[in-house]
């Protein structure tokens, strides 16, 4: 009992460490606070003043493997935001997990990369670790088969206003953006 008392009296000061204004103590334990915080217990105001989305991402994977012969057998695409959108719908209770997980990730991937993929920080290299053990999670439960090698593909296509005519739907869609992640490297504890 007085563990469970002590992780939660922890996890609350952390927690309100980190949404705190700055102050000399968030300052000098700000290291500890985000490793604690980040990516799980993330805080921010979204919920008092959402700001949607504006546009739709579809996040692909396809995986490669090295045969006994030495050639490299790459599968095909596998669309990992329809499979969450498959789990969410006529769901009456869907899981936030399942709504959010692979977004956000994303979301958070491209904030630390920019559009390089180049990791700056600690906390870049966190999030493309995330981001591939997502992917790479969810590619093992689809078919089980062996592989070394993770590839992530993300077409970004711009939401057409509410109310819109087809012909701007159709513009929309020739407005998308393709985005092919660098093959990552699949360790074995991934």
């Amino acid at each position: 009992m007085a563990l469970c008392l002590a992780a939660s009296l922890a996890h609350v000061g952390l927690v309100f460490l980190h949404v705190a204004p700055p102050n000399v103590l968030s300052q000098r334990f700000n290291s500890q606070v985000d490793a604690w915080i980040y990516p799980l217990f993330e805080q921010n105001w979204r919920l008092f003043a959402p700001d949607p989305d504006s546009v739709n991402r579809q996040i692909s994977a396809r995986t490669a493997h090295t045969a006994p012969d030495g050639s490299v057998q790459v599968g095909d695409w596998v669309d990992l935001t329809a499979v969450d959108a498959s789990a969410i719908k006529h769901n009456a209770f869907p899981s936030h997990t399942s709504q959010n997980m692979l977004r956000r990730s994303w979301t958070s991937y491209v904030e630390l990369h920019g559009g390089d993929d180049l990791s700056r920080s600690d906390r870049a290299v966190m999030m493309q670790q995330y981001l591939r053990n997502i992917a790479v999670d969810r590619m093992a439960e689809r078919d089980g088969k062996p592989f070394e090698n993770i590839q992530l593909r993300v077409v970004t296509l711009p939401v057409a206003p509410q109310g819109s005519a087809d012909g701007d739907r159709r513009t929309a869609a020739k407005n998308a953006e393709t985005r092919l992640l660098p093959w990552w490297k699949v360790a074995s504890d991934a």
